[in-house]
């Protein structure tokens, strides 16, 4: 018995040793087609195949290490250096990697961003394509990679910051796809420099303090782009930088480790035992990650030789991690020479028919389309012998072109057209690549299918005989008592908003109702505010993340403009961010809480709903729509309409204000006024005024910004009146403008005007303190009536 129990534990140890052993030599195999994988990348880019590299060569042992860890349900928020990572986790072939360096525009062949992201810049799917949320909870999870640098920080603290959501929700049918009692773990990755960014310093303090299971990997190569770190971080070292983070106990904060970017048994161990401790406790952690080289400097745009010292460069070289891998694996009798050369080789030999494959895949459909385009340009080319020299021209250019693009054929076409006007297979073909170029670059800004906001059915509010008026705040008070009763996966959260339930009282005793952990305070730092909106968001959860006031949005307009509006885009559609920034502003008094800067908000936020309610009711309808679609929206409360007294309506949770449609609030005949929120009850003012002078005035509430006014009606008031003015508390050509351009240009509205049409803004600069600040710095009743009274007398 006792050679027989020795026997099976022999056998035991070396099945053990030999899974071990190829786990290992499987680690290195990854490790060597992913340098070589950069190595072609970078050729690919200067030969001209390739737009723009930026690869991920230096950091390939440690991205294997941390990928060991990476589990189902788990995220990922990184930066444009991981491809080692997606290559170790299965989530990214290398031929896939190829494809969008090349941009190719088929989601078959780039999967992450069909083309509209440059190289490295990786995704998962999210969303169905009814925009139901996948098994998020037993899948491998990427967010959407944006390029600023440190950008992808604020995200990755709400990616964790859901973590912790759905273990206070606890483990509900309605969203056991989406978490597994919040076991999961957001991956961060950030180069060393750009831990020097606001983005970063923010998040880190956010998330010591909530406690979040949030995992952040420095990658510190020494230096960012040409500047050594003792330039960049204090200490030059992060983790020396951030020591008082340091959690102790009884002390909120971080756990902060060290490892070697080289020492592949050390990083494992490291990795391994604090990650398991962070899906208990949900402490962040951040490893710093030392040591890491870049054998190709920092990008195809220039050469680090310029600004390296010869020493340091011999030192990479001798530091190299995938050198010193090979070096562990023969000093420990893992392998030998001949077997590591072995796969070496035919790491080459993947890599380089991964990318012959990429290639083939991107320019074949372009090939095909110069071969139609031959075709039909040589039958019009006979069918016009005195011009067929010219077209013969185009099609010897077009063919002789050995990597043609898509713009290329357009124009041949269109100078094709230029020769011969009355091509009509020329016309045809044009117009049909139009279309089909337009559903590949670009569609998808918003949701298109069923949970396209675009698309729900307005409900008008109704009343009771016996409905109260109360002020506005009390309406959106109600509305969101019964919102949070209704609807688990709604949080809420921003400066002010838990316990004291927002400065203007909308959430007033709902904290204790409902919940600490589904209405809940935040520090004053509105960048990260947005990230944790961003984060849960992504997770299928619908946060309603608040901007105290519309003039410190500036402060999270970053992720707002690059991540939240372009997610849905640059996935085209694999992910969408159905996120609510709730805000207040105009009409207050004062520099820094009465700004309008609406014309900025609109054009950096294309992919964002705007909405800029005129009242409480209003606005309830509209946070009623957008939850019910999957797009972002941006909902402008009226800072001084939260005492106004409305009606109560008895429908608040079922009512729906249509996006993009505007409201005729008063009836006329002589000119449309077109504003929205709060100026328009200066508006009425003025139309009252004019009233009894025998003027007689058309009052349009655009209601949102974005969308902008969807079936025309401003259009059909213009038809009406002939006379039109656009009344805003923006700076001159703000959003005033932007409206002037829809209607007069994009909706031809010039073709009925009897009158020049007229914009009237807040003055260029901020508005002045006081009361009498507010009257000259903005748009007044006396401006409106002495404007139109000068329409009416041309």
């Amino acid at each position: 018995m006792e050679n027989q129990h020795l026997h099976t534990e022999v056998s035991e140890e070396v099945m053990s040793y030999d899974r071990f052993r190829q786990e290992v030599l499987q680690d290195y195999k990854i490790a060597m087609e992913s340098r070589e994988t950069s190595l072609l990348g970078r050729r690919e880019v200067l030969t001209g195949k390739a737009k723009f590299g930026i690869f991920g060569d230096g950091k390939e042992v440690a991205q294997i290490a941390m990928a060991k860890f990476f589990k189902n349900g788990d995220f990922r928020s990184g930066y444009y250096r991981d491809q080692t990572f997606m290559f170790s986790t299965g989530l990214a072939t290398i031929q896939q990697f190829f494809a969008q360096l090349y941009s190719d525009p088929d989601i078959n062949n780039d999967p992450f961003s069909a083309g509209r992201q440059m190289n490295a810049h990786f995704a998962t799917k999210f969303v169905n394509e009814d925009g139901s949320w996948l098994d998020l909870a037993n899948l491998k999870n990427i967010s959407a990679d944006i390029a600023p640098t440190a950008g992808q920080m604020p995200r990755a603290l709400g990616l964790a910051l859901a973590s912790k959501a759905f273990r206070n929700l606890g483990d509900t049918k309605e969203l056991i796809n989406l978490s597994n009692n919040g076991n999961e773990i957001c991956f961060c990755t950030i180069g060393d420099a750009s831990t020097s960014e606001g983005h970063f310093w923010e998040t880190v303090n956010a998330a010591s303090v909530m406690q979040v299971p949030l995992a952040i990997f420095v990658w510190d190569d020494g230096f960012g782009i040409s500047v050594p770190k003792k330039l960049q971080t204090t200490k030059g070292s992060i983790s020396d930088a951030l020591s008082g983070f340091q959690k102790e106990t009884l002390t909120n904060g971080i756990n902060i480790y060290k490892v070697k970017g080289w020492d592949y048994a050390g990083m494992c161990e490291v990795f391994e035992a604090a990650l398991e401790e962070m899906r208990e406790t949900h402490t962040p952690a951040l490893f710093h990650v030392e040591e890491i080289t870049q054998p190709q400097g920092h990008s195809t745009s220039g050469s680090h030789e310029r600004y390296k010292t010869h020493e340091r460069l011999q030192w990479e070289k001798e530091w190299d991690c995938i050198k010193k891998f090979r070096e562990w694996i023969i000093a420990n009798g893992l392998a030998a020479e001949d077997e590591l050369f072995d796969i070496e080789f035919a790491a080459k030999e993947h890599a380089r028919t991964s990318k012959a494959k990429a290639w083939d895949g991107y320019i074949a459909p372009i090939k095909k389309q110069v071969a139609k385009v031959v075709q039909i340009i040589a039958t019009v080319a006979k069918q016009h012998p005195a011009k067929s020299e010219e077209l013969k021209k185009l099609i010897t250019e077009l063919q002789t072109n050995r990597e043609p693009l898509r713009r290329d054929v357009m124009k041949t076409l269109a100078t094709t057209l230029q020769i011969i006007p009355s091509a009509k297979e020329i016309k045809s073909h044009y117009n049909e690549l139009k279309k089909e170029n337009k559903s590949i670059f670009n569609s998808h800004l918003y949701n298109e299918g069923s949970k396209s906001a675009l698309k729900i059915t307005e409900v008008k509010a109704t009343y009771a005989e016996d409905s109260k008026i109360v002020n506005g705040f009390e309406i959106l008070n109600k509305y969101f008592d019964l919102l949070f009763a209704s609807n688990k996966k709604v949080l809420a959260f921003g400066e002010d908003v838990g316990k004291i339930g927002d400065v203007n009282q909308g959430f007033s005793g709902l904290q204790e109702k409902h919940g600490h952990h589904r209405i809940f305070d935040t520090g004053i730092r509105e960048l990260s505010i947005i990230g944790q909106g961003v984060g849960l968001a992504l997770r299928g959860l619908r946060p309603i993340a608040e901007i105290q006031y519309l003039d410190y949005l500036l402060y999270g307009l970053q992720p707002l403009a690059d991540d939240v509006a372009t997610t849905h885009y640059r996935t085209k559609g694999l992910q969408s961010c159905p996120l609510i920034v709730r805000t207040r502003g105009h009409r207050l008094e004062g520099i820094w809480h009465s700004g309008s800067p609406m014309g900025m908000i609109i054009n950096a936020l294309r992919g964002i709903f705007i909405c800029v309610p005129r009242n409480m009711v209003q606005a309830a309808g509209m946070y009623n729509t957008l939850l019910d679609g999957n797009d972002p929206g941006l909902m402008i409360e009226s800072l001084n309409g939260y005492r106004l007294k409305e009606k109560l309506p008895s429908n608040l949770l079922h009512l729906r204000v249509p996006l993009g449609t505007p409201e005729i609030l008063r009836e006329g005949e002589d000119i449309t006024i077109v504003s929205y929120g709060s100026t328009l009850r200066i508006v009425s003012e003025a139309a009252n005024t004019l009233h009894k002078s025998g003027v007689s005035c058309e009052i349009i509430d655009v209601q949102t910004m974005v969308p902008f006014d969807r079936p025309l009606t401003i259009l059909a008031s213009l038809k009406k009146t002939n006379r039109i003015i656009f009344i805003d508390e923006d700076v001159p050509g703000g959003a005033a403008a932007y409206m002037y351009n829809k209607v007069l240009e994009e909706q031809n509205g010039y073709r009925y005007l009897d009158v020049a049409a007229k914009t009237l803004t807040a003055q260029a600069h901020r508005p002045a303190y006081g009361s009498d600040g507010d009257y000259f710095s903005k748009p007044n009743a006396e401006d409106i009536v002495e404007t139109i009274q000068e329409m009416m007398a041309e």
